[in-house]
């Protein structure tokens, strides 16, 4: 399964598709926007880094605050993570070459 790193998020510049998210040092990260999926109830982001081509694909929950506006965090269970990428993995089968576990 790809790694999974633990940041937090910014709202989008939907212009471009691209997430401006901190990772723990503060450091800005750059991230493509590549799906929004539903998984029983909730809403799920998934970004690829944009700077580095290592494959990982970054998933995060989508919060709702104040009835409209979005927030987002990253998915603590390893067990719901490995759902998650293995949804992605499937619908993006044809777009992506993914490494073998």
């Amino acid at each position: 399964m790809a790694e999974i790193i633990d940041i937090t998020g910014n709202q989008p510049e939907e212009e471009e598709n691209i997430f401006i998210l901190e990772d723990e040092d503060g450091n800005e990260v750059p991230f493509e926007f590549v799906d929004l999926m539903e998984y029983e109830g909730e809403e799920y982001l998934f970004l690829l880094p944009v700077q580095d081509d290592d494959g990982e694909v970054v998933i995060l929950h989508v919060d709702m605050v104040d009835g409209d506006e979005e927030a987002y965090s990253g998915v603590e269970s390893e067990e719901l993570l490995t759902i998650l990428f293995n949804l992605f993995r499937e619908k993006y089968q044809d777009v992506y070459e993914f490494a073998d576990e």
